[in-house]
């Protein structure tokens, strides 16, 4: 009879098909980060380093670790968990509740994105609750987002703030700093915008889809002065 996977390697299974989505968004630092941690081969690493599409060298980074065994799991797993991850890809929050010997059934899912609108009533008292007819959103609140979105920054502003590609190099090209690049996107958004650019509406577009913000980074654009 086959020996059953250790408990490490299966949880980080069962979390596989989401991590490549969130980590296929920045794949080389993923894998530079796992490197300096050991938790690839020598070959492995040159092996995953060759690949060129970046869902691709997920896949078989994570096939490698899990090949390697509980150790090189778990370590996986702890990475994940890092503060840099984090910031990185904000959307690996749920790692953090990730615990060994979880079951499927009894894991702590994201909260629906369709239902988040009505979880926020538990998160911020409904006085609070800023509707569609605030003003502007203003710089500073533009620079506490800025600071909470990672890498996946081009995904954010193509696909939810539906910035062009190329004002998004534009914006590479002129800002050197992460922060400054995300802020100068923000600000790009918002004179697009107009008077459509209230706090709210912000909100709404990063509460939404896979690029999702954790709800405690953004949940502040909702609340009153």
């Amino acid at each position: 009879m086959a020996e059953e996977p250790a408990a490490e390697v299966q949880l980080l299974r069962h979390q596989k098909a989401k991590l490549i989505e969130i980590l296929s968004a920045d794949a080389d630092f993923v894998l530079q980060h796992a490197d300096a941690r050991s938790l690839l081969s020598p070959h492995g690493y040159q092996q995953v380093k060759s690949c060129r599409v970046p869902s691709e060298k997920v896949t078989d980074l994570l096939d490698h670790i899990i090949q390697r065994g509980s150790k090189a799991a778990q370590g996986m797993l702890d990475l994940l968990k890092k503060q840099d991850m984090q910031e990185t890809f904000p959307r690996l929050c749920f790692v953090k509740d990730l615990r060994v010997g979880m079951l499927p059934s009894g894991e702590k899912e994201i909260p629906s994105k369709r239902n988040a609108a009505y979880e926020l009533q538990d998160l911020i008292p409904a006085k609070r609750i800023c509707n569609f007819s605030c003003g502007l959103v203003k710089e500073k609140q533009l620079m506490s987002v800025a600071r909470t979105i990672g890498r996946s920054w081009r995904e954010i502003g193509r696909l939810a703030l539906d910035i062009p590609s190329v004002k998004l190099e534009q914006i590479e090209e002129d800002h050197k700093l992460h922060v400054e690049r995300v802020f100068a996107m923000l600000r790009y958004w918002r004179t697009c915008q107009r008077e459509k650019a209230t706090a709210a509406h912000l909100h709404s577009l990063l509460s939404l889809e896979d690029w999702a913000l954790p709800p405690e980074n953004i949940n502040f654009l909702l609340e009153t002065d």
